[in-house]
């Protein structure tokens, strides 16, 4: 029996949208999460260094938009197990064509959708449903001197969050909107 993934291309190159392949019969559903062999050129061959989980109460709150500045650059697949999120990635990489671009997703824990991301590209969501819950497998260890942040309300990203923005926690609302440097921001030095 096999649990294959299928893998979506996305408009930013190394963003996949992830459709896992569950079984279902009259108990429930079975479907794998994770597969280290099938999903190997997702991580570029990098082994899973860190699995994280974030549970999130009220609807509206967002968190992010985070990622790892190289040489600390991840990869994350990005899971909803329970409840719902409007998933949001931008590519932060100054050479590519896609920079600055966003791309969005709503996860649903009855959906057998994830979406893999590269390193390179912030990440974050907004709670759609109480008690929402992400799982995150990550292809490097979390190093707080490699934190990055862009604001969720800056204006030059144009999110089309589908609630009001709340809950933001105090490092993301103190995060910088873009200044006219961009390539700057973007390496995270400004």
């Amino acid at each position: 029996m096999s649990y294959s993934f299928v893998r979506i291309p996305t408009p930013i190159a190394g963003l996949e949208r992830i459709e896992r392949q569950p079984r279902a019969d009259a108990r429930g559903r079975f479907e794998r999460l994770f597969c280290a062999e099938e999903l190997r050129e997702v991580f570029d061959g990098r082994p899973v260094a860190q699995i994280n989980g974030s549970s999130t109460t009220d609807p509206g709150t967002v968190r992010g938009l985070h990622w790892q500045r190289d040489p600390h650059g991840e990869h994350k697949l990005v899971t909803c197990i329970a409840g719902r999120v409007f998933d949001v990635v931008v590519d932060v990489r100054p050479e590519s064509p896609t920079f600055l671009v966003s791309y969005t997703v709503e996860l649903d824990a009855d959906e057998p959708v994830s979406i893999c991301i590269p390193p390179g590209c912030a990440h974050g969501f907004q709670a759609l449903a109480e008690e929402s819950r992400l799982l995150y497998v990550h292809s490097s260890a979390h190093r707080v001197d490699s934190e990055a942040t862009l604001h969720v309300l800056d204006p030059r990203l144009a999110i089309p969050w589908p609630l009001p923005v709340r809950g933001l926690s105090p490092r993301d609302a103190g995060a910088a909107f873009l200044a006219a440097d961009l390539l700057e921001v973007a390496r995270g030095i400004g």
